[in-house]
């Protein structure tokens, strides 16, 4: 790759930078599965990366994203994260069983966390929850 496409690659990937934002229940989640599994913060951002930005930014479906349909709207997009790779779960790759709920906000380029959890502990995301998410963010 040329020089100038490097630079450019970066500069584009600056400008088109997420915000990201945790409602608290996700950040109670996320303090009690850090107590479990050490390497979570680090996971999350690697996450970040490689997979909610590639997605929403890049528009580069990995197959790590899924929408939830019937959460969905122009303004809001709500998400699970399946492919999430934690160092603390060696040898399961990223299919560790935990779960990442988020809505995005594609006017804005805002990612607000809602629910993380292990699949061990809970089968299925809170959709008492993201219902009252989406409910808050229509009524702003």
């Amino acid at each position: 790759m040329k020089p100038y496409f490097i630079v450019l690659k970066i500069l584009l990937s600056e400008i088109m930078k997420i915000n990201y934002e945790e409602t608290p229940k996700f950040q109670r989640d996320f303090k009690k599965l850090l107590k479990k599994f050490k390497t979570l913060s680090e996971d999350l951002e690697t996450a970040k990366r490689n997979a909610i930005e590639v997605r929403h930014i890049h528009d580069i479906d990995n197959q790590s994203v899924f929408l939830l349909p019937n959460f969905c709207s122009e303004e809001i997009k709500i998400c699970k994260l399946k492919k999430f790779a934690c160092k603390a779960l060696k040898g399961r790759g990223s299919r560790t069983g935990i779960r990442v709920i988020y809505a995005f906000l594609a006017k804005i380029k805002k990612v607000v966390f809602i629910e993380i959890y292990f699949k061990g502990d809970k089968e299925n995301e809170d959709y008492n929850r993201i219902r009252e998410f989406f409910k808050f963010f229509k009524s702003r």
